[in-house]
């Protein structure tokens, strides 16, 4: 039943291999696969980490524009010589270029690169977030307290065998968390992806874990704090797993998940929408035995629905792009880790690039997709809010596809799947039809922003709160919901929004099923800083118990949610 409707074969999809360039004609033992646009010129940049236990530089990719690449060389970023495993990038101080983060193996500290806004970068070594030396997998960038600073979080599969957490302070500091199971748990750990789940608004954590032992999910409370979710058919399925990629097979507005694992079936496990997942077992992907190491969706043929690829290693079994085993990308042998999309060329049509190891000395690959006729629409968000590189935003896109309207679902990632970081902007197929009906965007603010009218078959840029266009980001203020405080609160908490003028502001509380549950104000406020205070009461009077709830605050045409909870 489920790939009835997800044609994931690949059939009539061609890919070229690429033959020429350095990317594909230097050895390595590569480990993590990035792409990125590092210097802002609107073309996806590629960095593969490499991970011998003596010790290798790193490799980053300029993409020059015309189909070709040039390898960055006198850089700290790509002379440290290290024995790499993963790598997330995300704008870390919101200054408008993108950092990164790259994890050792072997007791090595991990290490962070700022981007200097000029095509280089300075390697911090000061502060916890570079002094942990560990056996680190992989790492990714998360807001999970949506302060507008992207956090991060750290996969260990070694020594104490416990995971790193480190809250983001502003101004270039980090706080490393002690407390939590996030934390405290000990598993041997390999890939981390930030989602949200349960779509209430805040991001939550999965992490993969190997030698028979339950995956571990991570459910956001708000305030910071997480629930381990120890029951369920998702986390009650022990296995040798090493990537977990999310993503909205089926088009119904949830995320749901695929699991590879080496010496195992692969697993796929869709989301409920209820706060689980059932497991798929009557399927071509989980009928598939492999030694699995990456994984990663994209809609390579623009048909309007997800597709698959899993990379192998250590042993002799052809890539899977679900047994496609007639296309270039499924005829590779070899061993490979990571593997991410991107579209290099700015054609609309999804490219492949694999981190390859084999005798540490394999090249890696890249592979260009021909593309078809069907028709497309890429969606750069730039957070202002939010997170600069609006990792947690959900971009929702409503086209005709086949004759029907059908909704689809991005999230944008700083990791994708184990040793892989799509790109970041957004990237959707709107099949033979080309029909796009209108663009929502769900910013980790709480800001919603609705557009129609779109143009197909273009890249776009959207800028939180202000507009959707193929031009450069022009920033200017509006309407700002913060977080209240305290919270989670007990008997009153204070809630502040800022406006950029006099205007009419609906202020509301909801429940978790989407039930009002007080109107807060519905009245004429002055610009500048507001707030309000609140007693956890319903609109009879009545106290609330304990729980999570939403406030929403409407002015305009901008709607900002925040979570905010109640312990009695």
């Amino acid at each position: 039943m489920l790939f009835t409707i997800i044609p994931i074969w690949l059939f009539g999809q061609s890919f070229t291999k690429i033959t020429t360039g350095s990317i594909v004609t230097t050895p390595s033992d590569s480990r993590s696969v990035n792409w990125i646009d590092y210097n802002n010129d609107g073309w996806q940049d590629v960095m593969i980490t490499n991970g011998p236990e003596l010790g290798e530089n790193n490799m980053l990719y300029k993409n020059k524009g015309d189909g070709t690449f040039e390898a960055v060389t006198g850089d700290p970023i790509v002379l440290d010589h290290m024995p790499s495993d993963g790598a997330t990038w995300a704008d870390i101080d919101n200054d408008g270029f993108i950092d990164c983060f790259v994890v050792n193996w072997y007791n090595k500290n991990n290490m962070f690169y700022k981007n200097n806004g000029n095509g280089s970068f300075t390697q911090i070594k000061t502060g916890s977030l570079v002094n942990d030396g560990g056996y680190s997998e992989t790492a990714s960038w998360g807001d999970y307290d949506n302060d507008g600073l992207v956090d991060l979080y750290v996969t260990n599969s070694a020594g104490s065998n416990k995971n790193f957490l480190y809250h983001n302070n502003g101004g270039g500091t980090f706080t490393k968390i002690t407390s939590g199971a996030l934390v405290t748990d000990a598993h041997v750990s390999r890939s981390i992806n930030w989602t949200d789940y349960d779509n209430d608004g805040d991001l939550d954590a999965f992490v993969s874990n190997e030698v028979n032992q339950n995956e571990d999910l991570y459910r956001n409370n708000g305030a910071g704090s997480f629930e381990h979710i120890t029951g369920g058919a998702l986390i009650t399925n022990a296995g040798n797993t090493m990537s977990s990629s999310f993503g909205d097979y089926n088009n119904d507005g949830w995320q749901d998940v695929f699991l590879a694992n080496d010496q195992g079936y692969l697993a796929l496990f869709k989301n409920t929408g209820a706060g689980g997942f059932i497991k798929i077992t009557n399927d071509t992907i989980t009928k598939t035995f492999g030694r699995s190491f990456g994984s990663n969706w994209g809609d390579i043929d623009n048909d309007g629905d997800l597709d698959l690829f899993v990379t192998n290693a250590f042993g002799p079994i052809l890539q899977n792009f679900t047994r496609d085993a007639a296309n270039t990308i499924t005829e590779e042998i070899g061993w490979s880790y990571g593997c991410a999309f991107g579209d290099y060329d700015n054609d609309g049509f999804l490219d492949l690039c694999v981190a390859n190891c084999q005798n540490a000395a394999q090249e890696n690959s890249l592979f260009h997709n021909n593309g078809n006729a069907n028709h497309w629409v890429e969606i750069k968000c730039i957070g202002v809010q939010s997170n600069k590189s609006a990792i947690g935003t959900k971009v929702k896109v409503k086209a005709i596809i086949n004759g029907k309207p059908v909704w689809q679902l991005r999230e944008i990632s700083a990791q994708s799947g184990y040793n892989g970081q799509n790109m970041l902007t957004t990237h959707f197929g709107l099949a033979s039809d080309g029909l796009l009906d209108s663009v929502r965007i769900e910013w980790p603010s709480g800001i919603v922003d609705i557009y129609k009218g779109v143009d197909k078959d273009k890249i776009l840029t959207a800028v939180e709160g202000q507009s959707l266009t193929a031009i450069k980001e022009i920033v200017k203020p509006f309407t700002k919901l913060f977080l209240s405080y305290p919270n989670p609160f007990k008997n009153d908490t204070v809630i502040e929004f800022e406006l950029i003028d006099n205007a009419n502001v609906d202020l509301e509380i909801y429940d978790m099923k989407g039930n009002l549950i007080k109107t807060l104000l519905m009245n004429n406020y002055s610009k500048g800083q507001n707030q309000i205070k609140w007693n956890g009461t319903k609109d009879n009077g009545k106290m609330l118990g304990s729980g999570v709830y939403f406030l929403i605050l409407k002015e305009g045409d901008h709607t900002m949610t925040k979570k905010i909870s109640i312990v009695r």
